[in-house]
């Protein structure tokens, strides 16, 4: 049973990422707002949920949640400013347009650096103990990989309609028959075994 956030007292924002150990693709962020009422008994963190109980979640979230937002952070950027900092800069932009502004943002982790002026606090496996950490990481996840899916269909020797772009041996056997694309991003590893055999 989740709690439903960490501040009672606030208007509290749970944000949460996917996508951060991917060799492909955008990172997703979300930033989500409960109402003091909102309860599902399926709703966890979203590596613990089954595919088809996020994707029946996904609508009850948008629909019941007092706010939420979703932003992509670029594979380019990624290798501009690198992962960790671009999913810190997803889950600021996503929380930058939530309508009410929150008062508190609950980090799911263990670090965050933010431009925004809104307090926060960070939460180890926050999206496995509070409602709106795990309903941010739902979003996240789900989002992230609808994109995959329709990457899929433009890119279809990569398995990203299974693999989301993550670097399973059947996604990295793609890259070395097939090359990258502009959605890989280029500071990750993506040899099978050892980078000479690139």
């Amino acid at each position: 049973m989740l709690e439903l956030c960490t501040q009672y007292d606030l208007l509290e924002a749970g944000c949460d990422e996917a996508g951060r150990g991917c060799l492909a693709g955008p990172v997703f962020a979300a930033a989500v707002i409960l109402p003091p009422d909102f309860h599902d008994p399926l709703l966890n963190d979203s590596k613990q949920m089954t595919e088809r109980n996020r994707e029946r979640l996904r609508p009850i979230i948008e629909r019941e949640a007092v706010a939420w937002a979703v932003e992509a952070v670029s594979p380019a950027r990624i290798d501009e400013i690198n992962i960790l900092n671009a999913s810190f800069e997803g889950m600021s932009l996503a929380a930058a347009r939530l309508d009410p502004a929150p008062a508190f943002l609950a980090i799911d982790g263990n670090r965050f650096r933010t431009t925004l002026a809104i307090p926060y606090g960070c939460f180890v496996k926050g999206d496995g103990r509070f409602a709106d950490i795990a309903a941010a990481s739902v979003l996240a996840k789900t989002h992230r990989d609808a994109w995959m899916r329709r990457l899929a269909e433009e890119y279809p020797w990569y398995g990203w309609e299974r693999n989301k772009g993550y670097p399973t041996r059947d996604h990295r056997l793609a890259i070395r028959a097939h090359g990258l694309t502009p959605h890989h991003r280029l500071t990750f590893n993506h040899a099978i075994d050892q980078p000479e055999l690139f």
